[in-house]
């Protein structure tokens, strides 16, 4: 069984910063992309930011230049460091991983930020 679990999240008045943490239990090898999501109530979940293969990173337009994304090969982990956080930054935040031809999810981890 693949498992992801998300952690990190919680609570955070605007302008401050989070850092999640996604472990997994998928052998790094096969894996293209990592990566996080999050979705608003009442919203579409939206694409946040991915890590590929090759160490090429790629965010959205909406969190471009507050967040960094990494990954720990060695411990199959993935990261979202996330800073100058807006009240639109809140949401549940998911980790995904793309491996050969099937993708995984995990259960979300809620972020909250205050105004």
């Amino acid at each position: 069984q693949v498992q992801l679990v998300e952690s990190g999240g919680g609570l955070v008045q605007a302008g401050g910063s989070l850092k999640l943490s996604c472990a997994t239990s998928v052998g790094i090898f096969g894996v293209q992309t990592m990566g996080w999501y999050r979705q608003a109530p009442g919203k579409q979940r939206e694409w946040v930011a991915t890590v590929t293969n090759d160490g090429s990173t790629n965010y959205a337009d909406s969190v471009k230049g507050r967040c960094t994304i990494s990954r720990d090969n060695a411990k199959i982990m993935v990261y979202l460091q996330m800073s100058s956080l807006k009240p639109e930054d809140t949401g549940v935040y998911y980790c995904n991983i793309r491996r050969w031809a099937s993708e995984y999810w995990g259960q979300g981890t809620q972020v909250t930020v205050s105004s």
